[in-house]
């Protein structure tokens, strides 16, 4: 009987142990720990300043959200946003995997593709909206340019480093089953470059999140209409400094919800999973 306390006491040690050490231990947690510590940040620095018109703190910011997604149109702007993204998105991805594709193949298409990123890729896809804007208008189909052109070329250079990386017994293989072509490219290289095809796109994801949101400010300022980008402008005008810390929230969450959930579960059931990536 006098052990009884000691074992108990023992158990419930060992579960505080493993509690302590998965919440060390998930990145979930660590995540959240981070993000509370630099709500605290901010919360603390805006209070410190005490010029709510030009900082507003985390509370004021979360509250205008509240009211933003409630009984404003932001989370419409949202989707608008969105659903352009995705749009522009997918065909940069298309027409680059294409590319890829062929230079695997030929050299000359390589040496084509090689020069186009080199002129390209360090382009900011923002300066192309005057352009786009005379050649094609107000409307998505500029912003659909802007987009495929920050999508694009860092895809394309990731997903071409990823190719000519894969080593030279795995080539061997493919070409001794006869591979050729499509199926060269989709049993060998895809499957060894995947790590690199996935970075790729996280990449382009995030070029083509920013890239967006600067095109709508200036379609904002030219048509008074738009996504995300709008909403943050149009309250800027009207001084609700608030709102616009809001909106620029939002761009933060929608961001770290595609970048910690939908990617981290496709590196969860492939490369992680088939432990091409720790």
């Amino acid at each position: 009987m006098s052990d009884l306390p000691l074992s108990a006491t023992r158990e419930k040690n060992s579960v505080l142990s493993r509690v302590q050490d998965f919440a060390w231990n998930s990145a979930i947690i660590r995540k959240i720990l981070v993000l509370a510590l630099l709500a605290l940040a901010w919360e603390l620095s805006a209070r410190y300043s005490a010029k709510p018109i030009l900082f507003p703190s985390f509370i004021e910011t979360m509250r205008a959200l509240w009211e933003a997604l409630t009984t404003e149109n932001l989370l419409a702007a949202s989707w608008a946003s969105l659903s352009v993204l995705l749009k522009g998105y997918v065909i940069a991805l298309f027409l680059a995997f294409v590319f890829v594709s062929l230079a695997v193949v030929s050299r000359f298409v390589r040496e084509l593709l090689q020069t186009l990123i080199t002129m390209f890729n360090p382009l900011p896809a923002i300066a192309l909206l005057p352009v786009a804007m005379l050649w094609f208008g107000l409307g998505e189909k500029s912003l659909l340019v802007v987009l495929v052109h920050a999508v694009m070329w860092p895809f394309a250079l990731a997903t071409l480093t990823g190719f000519e990386s894969v080593p030279e017994t795995q080539r061997l293989v493919g070409r001794n089953y006869g591979l050729r072509g499509p199926s060269y490219v989709i049993r060998i290289l895809i499957p060894a470059a995947l790590p690199s095809i996935l970075y790729g796109m996280k990449i382009a994801w995030a070029f083509a999140w920013r890239t967006l949101i600067a095109a709508e400010l200036v379609f904002g300022v030219s048509s008074s209409s738009g996504g995300l980008g709008w909403f943050i402008f149009r309250n800027r005008n009207e001084l609700f400094t608030d709102k616009v810390f809001a909106g620029l929230a939002m761009v933060i969450i929608i961001g770290l919800v595609v970048e910690g959930v939908i990617f981290r579960i496709v590196e969860n059931v492939t490369v992680r999973r088939w432990g091409m990536q720790r």
